[in-house]
């Protein structure tokens, strides 16, 4: 019997810093971000709390390099991927693991001009703006308004 397994992340959520892009020694490149997603829990005394969870993503290419360009600390961003576990030994012996979300598709949640509602920003109804969306399907980027 065949066996199939699933890896894939829907994330939504704000940059916590700058996106950092780096040169890989392959030549190409990579976006690391780092997000937030706030998740509600419901208290002791009835009440919801928001609990903040905190990703690492890498995205690589030209869809790394748009992100690294146009997005900035705060910036909402919608990201669709997949689960990469990796695991390293430091130089004093130590085995360290991490697991970090691998991009596919990043979304570019706020308006170009990256302003609030107050200041102007077109939004919809649902509060998304007109982002775009950077994909990177083998080694392809697309880009779309």
């Amino acid at each position: 019997m065949p066996y199939s397994s699933l890896n894939r992340v829907v994330l939504i959520g704000r940059l916590t810093r700058d996106p950092e892009l780096r040169a890989l020694p392959s030549g190409g490149s990579v976006c690391a971000l780092r997000i937030a997603c706030n998740s509600s829990r419901r208290d002791s005394d009835g009440g919801y709390t928001e609990k903040p969870n905190y990703f690492d993503v890498n995205v690589y290419g030209a869809s790394g390099e748009s992100v690294s360009q146009y997005m900035r600390k705060g910036s909402r961003v919608g990201i669709d991927g997949r689960l990469d576990w990796r695991e390293w030994e430091t130089a004093d012996q130590q085995r360290r693991q991490a697991v970090s979300v691998v991009a596919d598709n990043v979304q570019f949640l706020d308006s170009p001009t990256g302003g609030d509602e107050e200041d102007g920003d077109q939004r919809g109804e649902d509060g998304a703006g007109d982002g775009e969306l950077v994909g990177a399907g083998a080694g392809e980027s697309e880009l779309e308004f």
